[in-house]
């Protein structure tokens, strides 16, 4: 019996041996039956608990409780010390493939950005791009990050997706303006994805642009097979402009790249307009949603609409914040994104909830926290990722603190504290 042990033992280190070094860590952290113990616990779905633990076996929660609860499976304790253990963090909206672009893109408004993005990613080697990308995935690992909402043009990258830990939907983006080009465009990109072979924590989605990138015909075809996963919405002045009046900065932009192409100005909020072309549905994935008022608020709380809020992001392009409290109030999941490292000087999504609180200070901070977890994995689908409960996945981020915390929430929230993945 002990030599039978003995060998299983063996081969199940050899396994693990076989798998790249930080994954070996990580599934030795999440497979073999352990306590994890902490200063405070976090489990989102309910508040912090002091001298909390979290009971892991074959990569599940099965037990959440304080350390001399009953029930406690008499397993080794892992002691993590002064801190917060929480799940990991969800990063609903980024665009990996611009990382090699960190302080090349400038621009005095969003345009202007818009046209500098564009020529500058022009000028980057695709090594350079995948190096960078490669970075990436390592920093958002190493920093307590367990999924990504990732936005791409061309899908060059989702092979580094598939041999990183991170569970990821990755959105396959379309940019057409001319209606001519929108059902070869969308056979296309249905072509590509039925092309694709990837592991099962990838997961790719068709995605539009936005609506004042994205032609009308493209658009509704898109909604009539069940899309667009992902959209960009109401994130700018000139946006909004565009599609009330058709003239402006991007107008202006459009020709310039394109040409003369015929747009009849529906003369409504972008998410209005969205709306009467059949894309708002429950499931799609709005980013920035920062042109909104009232009315547009209502529209996606109908729709079932989940957005997902950058404030560095449009803080640096100067376009203010989504209306969080309002949107939460309707009834409207929020998620918390970094975007691209072309317009955020991390990746780390903490820190947007840092910025977001700076924002809205009246906020609770748990509605916050849980933007930056549960919100996330409730907006791409992972629906066993976000939250600290028996059954759910052992993907946790612990962020150390002093001996002395006591307000977690608070911590974590006051740009001190900084998370790390648990492996």
């Amino acid at each position: 019996m002990l030599a039978s042990r003995a060998a299983q033992i063996s081969l199940r280190e050899a396994a693990l041996a076989a798998v790249t070094p930080g994954f070996y860590l990580y599934l030795r952290a999440v497979i073999e039956p352990c306590v994890l113990r902490a200063g405070f616990l976090l489990p989102i779905a309910a508040g912090p608990i002091a001298g909390g633990a979290v009971a892991v076996r074959d990569g599940r929660i099965v037990w959440v409780g304080t350390a001399d609860s009953s029930g406690r499976p008499s397993w080794p304790v892992r002691e993590l010390g002064p801190g917060v253990l929480l799940p990991g963090l969800v990063n609903a909206h980024t665009h990996l493939e611009l990382s090699a672009l960190r302080d090349r893109v400038t621009g005095a408004g969003f345009t202007e950005w818009v046209a500098a993005l564009v020529e500058a990613r022009g000028l980057v080697a695709p090594e350079a791009t995948r190096e960078a990308v490669r970075s990436a995935i390592s920093d958002l690992e190493q920093r307590g990050t367990v999924a990504v909402g990732d936005v791409s043009n061309g899908l060059e990258h989702v092979d580094l997706l598939g041999e990183s830990r991170l569970s990821a939907v990755v959105y396959y983006e379309q940019l057409a303006w001319a209606p001519e080009r929108a059902r070869r465009v969308l056979d296309q990109a249905e072509a590509r994805l039925r092309e694709l072979r990837l592991p099962a924590h990838v997961v790719v989605r068709l995605a539009a642009h936005a609506p004042h990138s994205v032609s009308p015909p493209l658009l509704r075809a898109m909604a009539a097979r069940g899309g667009p996963a992902a959209l960009h919405l109401a994130e700018s002045p000139d946006e909004v402009r565009f599609l009330r009046t058709g003239d402006g900065a991007w107008s202006d932009f459009l020709r310039a790249r394109v040409g003369g192409v015929d747009f009849d100005a529906p003369g409504l909020s972008p998410v209005a307009y969205a709306e009467a072309l059949g894309v708002l549905h429950p499931g799609l994935v709005a980013a920035h949603c920062v042109q909104v008022d009232a009315s547009d608020v209502g529209r996606l709380a109908r729709h079932g609409v989940s957005v997902v809020a950058c404030p560095r992001s449009n803080r640096r392009l100067g376009l203010g914040v989504p209306p969080v409290p309002e949107l939460l109030a309707a009834g409207v999941n929020v998620a918390l994104g970094s975007d691209s490292l072309a317009s955020a000087p991390s990746l780390d999504v903490l820190d947007d909830a840092v910025a977001l609180r700076r924002e809205f200070p009246a906020l609770a901070p748990g509605a916050i926290l849980s933007a930056a977890t549960l919100g996330g994995a409730l907006a791409l689908g992972f629906d066993d990722l976000g939250t600290l409960v028996a059954g759910r996945r052992a993907a946790l981020a612990f962020a150390p603190g002093p001996p002395s915390l006591d307000e977690p929430e608070a911590f974590l929230l006051s740009g001190r504290a900084r998370v790390r993945s648990v492996a």
